[in-house]
């Protein structure tokens, strides 16, 4: 059996190897970290690498994930489909190991990582998974949901704020099967650290409630070891691991500096590391023992075999919680929520009421939820504003997690990021929500979202300037035409309760597509709408007022739909033949056949728009010969009715705006 130092030289001259080749990439990280991820790796983590998806294995993360080496050396060593070409095509186009590990890409990689910070949060999100779904599963002597998380993170995921968002939480809820390991190496891009980052870590993560093992030599297998048995003793609080590392170790004139961070180390000095370690083998060559030393095949086999024969015997006294669980870990709806949903939005249009869009929401979550045991919701503090709680909502608790709702606090990136977490997780279709505007704070993780392919919900309220006197701090104005930006993300604004039951019913079949659901504070008009015209409400636009041959299409979502209305009524006075388009989902609408767009936004008419957010985006729709009734500057503080006047957002000024181009065009 090769010694310990031996097996982690070899991911150390991998990485160094790859990047290298690369001529690109991060060797610092992975040769300071390499002893931690080999005792790790080797002695406690349970996995299966001809089975990634194992439920119950261990989940790893990355959070450092600039040092991806780190990830794809370990996975190629211990049996993953991560073949010796991947990693000597590291950072190349379509290859399994781009520069940060990404979620789909690569076997073995549970999240996508590299904007720091996110790796720790969505491993909150993966220990919080499991905790909720052992208390809903787990019964006397089956505790078929056991599983710990692993996380890695550098001195940059210790300074971006969503550490102290996520871990702050982590703290709290008593996430005891979370261990994070912090690689105190004291240097970043720019040098060591101790001229920007001076806080006192130990102390900072005990005041979260965590279990903190601190001064652990990085570099000492058994104090490494060590830490990692006292952290999985504690059940009640997540532990951190505080390691003191060399980065770079290994390289004798660059280890301890920033020169070896985010470079390659140069020719002359991976010769001069292979000299240093005593590794004579030439580059990606493995030698023979240590390859065998480190394949995890048959151990991950024995694994899950062993849980497999557990989890058969559950079946067999529990068979209805066994179906259950493994549906949700499936990823599949019940199979009968398609007609229920249905059901529900033809209830809803039956009923036609004019309420707010965001109550609307709540009601369909409310209807919604009892036939999703696996919705899993909660609010950045503002669920009494979001209407995000429904009667069987139920809060988890530190001694408590037999629930379907989170209270997040003030936390909109760390609550984002965690979702992304239990997302990938398995076995929840999850939502958070908080203001629209607040939306800005979470943004990259909603992005990581939509890269990751996660259909995680977020539903955002108090959408425009309707918001009315909270004022412009508060009113978002360029947040759509922001979020309408983003790639494989659909963003509903709802223009009243049954466009907001369509939005929700799509966002939860969503399957590969997070989903931002926009809702108002103010009321909303119920509209009427035949049964062709509900069937296409999910199309993302669709006809709502039509007319042969239109001189005139009118373009509306949200509040302002019912605007369009009213100026095409006030159009036709005029002898204007109008057709009306709601389109809540811009997304949605620009993934439907040529021949049914033609229908809905018809050639050699003129379009115009009104949406009270900025007008931009909008242009796409009516073209450079149409116009757009909307937001050019942030809001103000007044009364909504009043701000939808002083700003022009109204029906007339629609009116207005059509007849005046019109009138152009005739001249």
């Amino acid at each position: 059996m090769p010694k310990a130092h031996t097996l982690a030289n070899a991911i150390r001259v991998l990485s160094m190897d790859a990047v290298q080749k690369a001529n690109s990439g991060h060797p610092g990280a992975p040769m300071g970290m390499a002893d931690i991820a080999h005792v790790l790796w080797n002695d406690f983590l349970k996995h299966n690498p001809k089975n990634p998806s194992w439920p119950d294995r261990d989940r790893f993360v990355l959070s450092n994930g600039h040092g991806s080496m780190l990830i794809y050396s370990l996975l190629h060593l211990t049996g993953y489909d991560v073949s010796i070409d991947d990693l000597k095509n590291f950072r190349q186009f379509e290859s399994k190991t781009p520069g940060h590990p990404e979620y789909g890409y690569t076997p073995g990689v549970e999240t996508t990582t590299g904007p720091l910070g996110q790796g720790i949060a969505n491993a909150v999100g993966m220990a919080l998974a499991e905790k909720v779904l052992a208390a809903k599963f787990n019964r006397p002597n089956y505790d078929i949901v056991n599983h710990n998380t692993y996380a890695f993170m550098g001195d940059g995921c210790m300074m971006e704020g969503i550490s102290h968002e996520a871990s702050s939480l982590a703290g709290t809820l008593g996430l005891g099967k979370l261990i994070a390991f912090y690689d105190d190496n004291g240097i970043s891009i720019d040098g060591e650290v101790e001229g920007w980052f001076t806080d006192n870590t130990v102390q900072r993560f005990q005041s979260y409630g965590w279990q903190v093992i601190p001064n652990v030599d990085g570099h000492n297998p058994e104090e490494i070891r060590q830490a990692i048995e006292t952290a999985r003793a504690e059940s009640d609080k997540p532990t951190l691991i505080c390691c003191k590392t060399i980065i770079g170790f290994g390289s004798p004139n660059k280890q301890g500096k920033e020169d070896c961070h985010g470079a390659p180390l140069g020719v002359e000095e991976v010769a001069s590391v292979r000299q240093q370690l005593g590794w004579t083998n030439g580059p990606f060559d493995i030698p023979e023992d240590v390859k065998d030393a480190w394949d995890a095949s048959a151990t991950g086999k024995l694994a899950e075999a062993s849980w497999q024969e557990v989890f058969a015997a559950y079946e067999r006294e529990y068979p209805e919680l066994a179906s259950e669980y493994t549906r949700r870990m499936s990823g599949e709806l019940p199979d009968d929520f398609s007609d229920f949903a249905d059901e529900y939005i033809a209830d809803v249009q039956a009923k036609g009421e004019t309420i707010a869009s965001r109550k609307a929401s709540q009601n369909s979550i409310a209807a919604l939820a009892p036939k999703l045991p696996e919705l899993f919701g909660g609010s950045a503090d503002l669920a009494a504003s979001n209407l995000t709680l429904w009667p069987e909502a139920k809060g988890i608790s530190a001694n408590d997690a037999d629930g379907n709702y989170c209270f997040y606090g003030v936390r909109e990136f760390g609550m984002t990021a965690i979702l992304n977490g239990i997302s990938v997780h398995g076995g929840f279709k999850g939502f958070g929500a908080t203001f629209f505007i607040f939306m800005e704070y979470a943004r990259n993780a909603l992005r990581m979202a939509a890269l990751m392919k996660l259909p995680v919900i977020q539903v955002y309220t108090h959408d425009s300037i309707g918001l009315g006197e909270d004022g412009p701090t508060h009113q978002p104005v360029e947040q759509l035409a922001a979020l309408r930006a983003t790639p494989n993300l659909n963003t509903w604004r709802p223009a009243d309760a049954v466009e907001t039951a369509v939005a929700w019913t799509q966002a939860i079949v969503s399957t590969h597509t997070p989903t931002a659901l926009v809702f108002s504070r103010q009321a909303l008009p119920h509209i009427d709408r035949s049964a062709a015209q509900l069937a296409n409400v999910r199309k993302g636009g669709y006809v709502l007022r039509s007319t042969e041959q239109p001189d005139v299409v009118l373009i509306g979502t949200g509040s302002e739909v019912s605007l369009a209305l009213s100026a095409a009524e006030k159009l036709e006075a005029l002898g204007r033949k109008v057709q009306v388009v709601s389109m809540p989902c811009t997304d949605v609408f620009d993934q439907q056949d040529a021949q049914y767009k033609d229908s809905v936004l018809p050639k050699n008419v003129k379009r115009f728009a009104i949406e009270a957010g900025i007008k931009d985006c909008w242009y796409k729709y009516v073209g450079l010969d149409g116009d757009v009734v909307g937001m050019n500057s942030f809001g103000e503080s007044a009364p909504a009715a009043q701000l939808f006047e002083h700003f022009g957002i109204t029906d007339q000024a629609l009116v207005d705006l059509v007849e005046s181009s019109l009138n152009v065009s005739r001249s």
